[in-house]
């Protein structure tokens, strides 16, 4: 089965909920008012977008019918997780791949290595080119394709 197309803001979703379990794991799950935020954050995020609470809530609702995220109870509010790596049978270093392109859309090998510090340390460029070979390349459904140069 291929995997399912995500709209923007489902992408986003699950981008920020990647990014915040490394970024900020004290706070990890997520609140929905905290991934309202992160999706709505000015920096490290192209494009830039302005979503309300409801919209972030039918994007949720939405990955978790695709068990993309999985809700968790405890304390006051609902909290939200990512179950990304699980679902697609990816490793943590792709995990982070797809996140940054999740937020910040297309990049370079380079870019990628770079903006993926924070996430994920890459040796190298070719490990980055080695990683982004094998989700295209996967039997199941491309997760990533080369776009051609400009």
């Amino acid at each position: 089965m291929p995997p399912p197309v995500l709209s923007l803001l489902e992408s986003r979703v699950l981008g920020v909920l990647i990014e915040k379990q490394h970024t900020v794991p004290d706070s990890y799950p997520l609140s929905l008012v905290a991934l309202t935020s992160g999706c709505n954050q000015k920096s490290s995020r192209d494009p830039v977008i302005d979503v309300a609470e409801t919209e972030v809530q039918a994007a949720i609702d939405s990955l978790k019918h695709a068990l993309l995220v999985i809700e968790t109870s405890g304390g006051r509010v609902m909290r939200y997780a990512h179950n990304f790596g699980r679902v697609f049978e990816v490793p943590p270093q792709s995990v982070a791949l797809l996140a940054v392109l999740m937020l910040r859309g297309p990049q370079t090998a380079g870019e990628l290595r770079l903006n993926c510090e924070r996430l994920y340390r890459f040796g190298d460029i070719s490990a980055v080119e080695a990683f982004l070979q094998e989700l295209s390349q996967r039997a199941s459904g491309a997760l990533v394709v080369e776009l051609p140069r400009q």
